[in-house]
């Protein structure tokens, strides 16, 4: 699986969240999220654990500034405390991030507004591609949908959230 993101910091997460219901896009729900990081030689692997059920996640994404492709498998996980000890003896625990989320969606375009604990507010855009979809045809859609939430290209961020919460420390 595959998608095109863009990730932002947010300076008012409610006026964001007007701007998105102003241009079309409903909300799904509210999560709490506990996202735990492992080492790997290759992209990265999270345990995500959300209200009673969770997943293993492995993605990887190319290093660009503005939109970046991610490529991703996700596999349930029924019984995720074991899990994690297991992954993080046999790999090596990174990060721990954990977040209050709220899902808005737009067709195939996932829009997340994030609280995250120690780190601030941001939104994320995710559109889920199909398999025979080129990203490129998704770029100008992405980039009206920063603008209308008044988000300007530079201001978008590659790192994922443990990665900042390393930087800012």
């Amino acid at each position: 699986m595959h998608n095109l993101e863009a990730k932002f910091r947010l300076t008012n997460h409610a006026l964001a969240h007007q701007r998105a219901l102003a241009i079309g896009f409903e909300p799904r729900g509210i999560f709490i999220q506990r996202d735990t990081f492992f080492a790997t030689p290759n992209g990265k692997l999270k345990l995500r654990e959300q209200g009673g059920e969770s997943w293993l996640i492995h993605y990887s994404r190319g290093e660009q500034r503005e939109l970046q492709l991610s490529n991703y498998t996700i596999v349930p996980v029924s019984d995720p405390g074991p899990m994690r000890t297991m992954l993080a003896d046999a790999l090596g625990l990174l990060a721990e991030v954990r977040k209050h989320r709220t899902l808005m969606m737009r067709r195939n375009v996932r829009l997340h507004l994030d609280r995250i604990e120690g780190l601030g507010d941001f939104g994320e855009i995710e559109v889920v591609l199909a398999d025979h979809c080129a990203p490129e045809a998704f770029r100008d859609e992405v980039a009206r949908i920063l603008a209308d939430l008044g988000v300007a290209l530079g201001d978008l961020i590659k790192h994922s959230y443990f990665e900042l919460m390393k930087l800012e420390k």
